[in-house]
C-alpha cells in the first residue's frame, strides 16, 4: 500500500512541509529510515537522527524547527506520538480489511454471519455459530458449536474457540489462543485415582477485550469464566476455570491464575505472576513481575515478591537481604567478643 504525504496529512489533520506528492509504502524507526519509508520524531533524544534519516516522510510536532537541511518531508501535527499511533491504527484497519469467504471452509448449515465478514481457508464453523458484522476469521480457526461472536471481532490464524463461548464486540484473539478448553478439574476417588469433573460452563469475553498469542482461558465448571470490558491479556497466559477479571485490567505474559479467583478493575499484573485459586484481588492493584499471590488483596495495594509483600516493605527488606552476609559477619564478631 502506498500513501502520499498529502494523504497522510489529511488523515492526521497535519501540515506538509516539503513535497506533498512523495509516496511511502512502509514504516521505520527514525534511525533506520530509508527512501519510501514513513517515520516520526516525538522524543527530543532522537532529534539528531532527523538530519540523517533517509525516510521520505517524518511526522513531527508543530513546535519542531529544523536547524539543518533535511532530506525528509515533514508532516507537522499537534502531537507526533499520538498521530503516529493513530496512523498505525489506520494502517492496521486497511491491512486487515479482508472481506469474503475463501475455499475450502467447513460451515454448518445452522451457522450464520453478518455483513462484511472474512472467513479464511480451512476455518471451521460449528452448529449454531453466530458471527456479527465485520468479523475476521483467519485461516485454520476453529469455532465450536453454539459460539456467539459480536461485531468487529478478529480471530487470527489458528485460534481455537470451544463450544458455548461468547465473545463481545471489538475483541481480538491472537494466533494459538484457546478459549473454552476444559478447566483443570479432577477429584480423587476411593482408590486415590483422579477422576475428571465435567466442565459444563463457558467463557465470556465482554467488549473490547484483547487476547495475546498462545493464551488459554478455561471454561467454567459451572457458570462462566469472565473477562470484563476492556481487559487486555499478553501472550502465554493461563486463566483457569471460573476466574473473573474486572474491567480494564491488564496482565503481562506468562502469568497464571488458578481457579475461581476474582480480580478487580484497573489492575496491572506483571509477567510471570502466580496467583492461587479462590481468592479476591481488589481494584487498582499493582503486582510486580514474578510475584506470588497467595492471599486476598485489598484495593490499591502494590505488591512484590513471593510470597508477595507490600511493595515498600519488600524494597526495605531486600536492602537488608542484600546485606545479610555482612550483617551475619558482624553478629559473629560481636558474639566472639562476648
Amino acid at each position: 500500500m502506498k500513501f502520499t504525504a498529502g494523504q497522510i496529512a489529511g488523515i492526521l489533520e497535519g501540515e506538509v512541509h516539503g513535497n506533498p506528492e512523495i509516496a511511502v509504502h512502509k514504516l521505520a524507526k527514525i534511525e533506520e529510515g530509508e527512501e519510501g519509508s514513513l517515520t516520526f520524531l516525538a522524543n527530543p533524544k532522537y532529534t539528531s537522527f532527523i538530519y540523517k534519516t533517509k525516510a521520505s516522510v517524518t511526522i513531527v510536532n508543530k513546535s519542531f524547527v529544523p536547524e539543518q537541511d533535511l532530506f525528509t518531508t515533514l508532516i507537522k501535527v499537534e502531537d507526533a506520538y499520538k498521530s503516529f499511533s493513530k496512523l498505525l491504527e489506520y494502517y492496521n484497519q486497511v491491512k486487515n480489511n479482508k472481506v469474503g469467504i475463501e475455499e475450502p471452509i467447513f460451515k454448518s448449515d445452522t451457522a450464520t454471519y453478518g455483513a462484511d465478514v472474512y472467513i479464511g481457508a480451512f476455518a471451521y464453523l460449528g452448529n449454531n455459530v453466530t458471527l456479527g458484522d465485520n468479523v475476521k476469521v483467519y485461516p485454520n480457526v476453529y469455532i465450536g458449536d453454539n459460539v456467539k461472536i459480536g461485531d468487529n471481532v478478529i480471530l487470527f490464524a489458528g485460534a481455537k474457540v470451544y463450544s458455548e463461548t461468547i465473545i463481545g464486540n471489538n475483541c481480538v484473539v491472537n494466533s494459538g489462543s484457546v478459549l473454552g478448553a476444559d478447566g483443570f478439574g479432577f477429584a480423587p476417588n476411593e482408590d486415590g485415582e483422579f477422576v475428571k469433573v465435567p466442565q459444563t460452563g463457558n467463557v465470556i469475553l465482554e467488549d473490547n477485550v484483547d487476547i495475546g498469542a498462545g493464551t488459554t482461558i478455561d471454561r467454567a465448571t459451572l457458570g462462566s469464566t469472565i473477562l470484563r470490558r476492556g481487559v487486555k491479556l499478553d501472550n502465554q497466559i493461563q486463566i483457569a476455570h471460573n476466574v473473573e477479571i474486572g474491567e480494564h485490567t491488564v496482565i503481562a505474559a506468562q502469568t497464571g491464575i488458578a481457579g475461581s479467583t476474582k480480580i478487580g478493575k484497573h489492575c496491572m499484573i506483571g509477567g510471570q505472576v502466580g496467583i492461587v485459586g479462590h481468592i479476591v484481588i481488589g481494584d487498582n492493584v499493582k503486582i510486580q513481575a514474578q510475584s506470588g499471590i497467595g492471599r486476598n488483596v485489598k484495593d490499591n495495594e502494590v505488591l512484590q515478591g513471593s510470597p508477595a509483600l507490600n511493595y515498600g516493605d519488600y524494597n526495605k527488606s531486600y536492602v537488608h537481604f542484600k546485606n545479610l552476609p555482612r550483617i551475619i559477619s558482624r553478629i559473629d564478631t560481636l558474639e566472639k567478643k562476648d
